[in-house]
């Protein structure tokens, strides 16, 4: 390919729009160009990186045995409600109605149509196991699309279902699952980590997600510093030790706190920590109105709060509910007294002669202890936070900050039951399919890749996925011998399948290099006359600070030699 040929408006200025480096830079790089609020269109450059993620994913999917297939963007609603998804997935899901009056929808996410695909066509044990993916366009009306492709409302995503007769079955395709993404974004160049997580909008039993790591990610990893364990914000647990639990009952006394009401506010007047303060949180939930506590110094993690209720809707109760439901305003609330199931995180088991909200304006309860009322159980339902101990091996937790780009499901029964997909099995009894999904943000792990490899000239992605391997730059494009050594090495690397770009612009030195550093090319040969003349060329790798000064005859070799390490990683 010549430069000159190529379609890359490149800027020079940082756009208002952009937010985060990935978002920046692949504007002014000309990977993107923004359409819509969280539609993009991906340019010539910036295709290549995605077909090559593409490819990758490809490569490693199809070597666990799992077979592409398209399946259409627009869906029937039907099909949703039979999952009854079409309700719960929330304003996410973009609906529209046809010229024939059906109700339709643009497909985030593929379940409904998989199930619908599978339990037409498949009926006997002897088909299984199966694994289905497509690479296809899907939207979700993000209520604030940001960080570019990162979280846009159209994107591109891989997504495979796997079909098994049993358990034991299924656990095995997940584990296929588990090892082809730790094979992909090791192949991509990234730096990742595997983490448990929460099932969220897609359901089922158990889920990981593949994390790569960045300081300007949005989601926080908790991970253990002696052993493997690892989590996301959501499903992270800590370890605790059982200690003596407090006997003590009847001891509370009431006291007056004028104006203070915040934890901070109550813990300087009564002159103790934060941890000696017990809050109580008053949920109204699509059940009914409920109770948490947690000590002072911790917050509540509601995804776990929901999971452990099996609620669709939790939200804070308003200041109305508040008072109806104890006595007294808005932060001044305690468990003692309260008609509404109490649920408490598995610290405050352990808590003694601490301080509650009184129900009563300005009014504080001290010397509380576990026995002055009653709570419905005590259960992990704290965010856990750095320091904390590790639920598997007592070691330390500490927090890192994250980018999502692929999250494996352990779907059971949930779909196949709610969509009546059966098999008959070896005896001929109906039985339903146990199910798994797994996805890949394709776009989101270009962005990812810069979010991790970049510096002040630019892009630095890794040779895997980068839009050219190689960029052969004449430093003067009118200069005869070095235009045609620079033709040479340019068609001997394309002969050995190189991803080779020629530079052959009418261009000053300086646009050249700033342009190949922007764009993230991985090796640059520069031909300059002075090094020509004395039978030398100048080799760049992107990720190193100098250049090497080395024989003309002698550059093919070393670029194949980086090519093959780095296709090997």
């Amino acid at each position: 390919m010549l430069f000159s040929k190529l379609f890359i408006p490149t800027m020079k200025e940082v756009p208002k729009e952009a937010e985060v480096i990935s978002h920046k830079l692949m504007l002014r790089a000309g990977y993107i160009r923004r359409l819509a609020s969280g539609i993009y269109t991906w340019l010539p450059i910036g295709l290549k990186s995605l077909k090559k993620v593409e490819q990758i994913i490809r490569e490693e999917m199809n070597k666990k045995g799992a077979q592409e297939i398209l399946m259409p963007v627009v869906q029937p609603k039907e099909l949703w409600v039979e999952s009854k998804r079409w309700e719960r997935y929330g304003k996410e899901l973009l609906r529209f109605i046809d010229r024939n009056d059906r109700e339709l929808c643009l497909a985030p996410t593929h379940e409904e149509v998989v199930t619908d695909l599978v339990r037409r066509e498949v009926r006997s044990y002897k088909e299984f196991p199966l694994n289905l993916y497509q690479i296809q366009t899907k939207f979700r009306d993000e209520i604030r699309p940001r960080f570019g492709v990162m979280r846009g409302r159209e994107f591109s995503m891989k997504d495979a279902y796997s079909f098994d007769v049993d358990e034991p079955s299924a656990e095995t395709s997940y584990m296929d699952m588990y090892d082809a993404y730790n094979n992909i974004f090791r192949r991509c160049g990234l730096r990742f980590r595997a983490v448990e997580a929460d099932t969220g909008q897609i359901g089922g039993s158990f889920s990981h997600e593949f994390m790569v790591l960045a300081d300007t990610g949005e989601d926080i990893i908790i991970s253990c510093d002696t052993c493997g364990y690892a989590a996301n914000l959501e499903k992270a647990e800590a370890g605790f030790v059982d200690i003596k639990k407090s006997t003590k009952k009847g001891n509370y006394r009431r006291v007056k706190t004028p104006r203070q009401k915040r934890v901070e506010e109550v813990a300087s007047f009564l002159n103790v920590t934060h941890d000696k303060l017990l809050k109580t949180m008053i949920y109204r939930t699509d059940k009914n109105i409920i109770g948490v506590l947690v000590k002072g110094d911790r917050e509540i993690n509601e995804t776990k709060l929901s999971n452990l209720l099996a609620l669709d809707n939790l939200e804070f109760a308003d200041a109305y509910t508040i008072e109806e439901v104890t006595g007294g305003p808005l932060g001044f609330s305690g468990p003692i007294g309260l008609k509404i199931p109490l649920y408490a995180d598995r610290d405050v088991e352990y808590m003694e002669d601490f301080v509650i909200g009184g129900n009563e304006e300005d009014v504080h309860v001290v010397d509380v202890n576990i026995g002055d009322f009653e709570v419905e159980g005590f259960f992990d339902l704290k965010v856990v936070k750095d320091g904390d101990l590790c639920p598997k091996c007592k070691g330390t937790l500490k927090s890192t900050r994250g980018i999502e780009v692929g999250h494996i499901f352990k779907l059971g029964l949930k779909y196949s039951e709610a969509m009546n997909a059966t098999f008959l099995d070896r005896e001929g009894k109906e039985r339903h399919m146990v199910m798994g999904c797994y996805g890949i943000g394709v776009g989101r792990t270009v962005a990812s890749a810069i979010e991790q490899g970049y510096d002040e000239n630019g892009i630095a992605l890794p040779l895997s996925i980068a839009p050219f391997e190689v960029n052969v730059l004449p430093v003067n494009s009118s200069h005869a011998e070095s235009m045609e050594l620079a033709d040479s090495i340019y068609k001997s690397l394309k002969d050995r399948r190189v991803d080779v770009v020629l530079d052959d612009r009418n261009e000053r030195p300086g646009v050249k290099f700033k342009d190949c550093d922007l764009i993230g090319i991985p090796i640059r040969v520069t031909i300059g006359e002075r090094n020509l003349k004395d039978g030398y060329v100048e080799l760049k790798f992107r990720n190193e600070k100098d250049s090497q000064r080395i024989k003309k005859e002698d550059v093919i070799g070393r670029v194949m030699d980086y090519v093959e390490e780095h296709k090997s990683m």
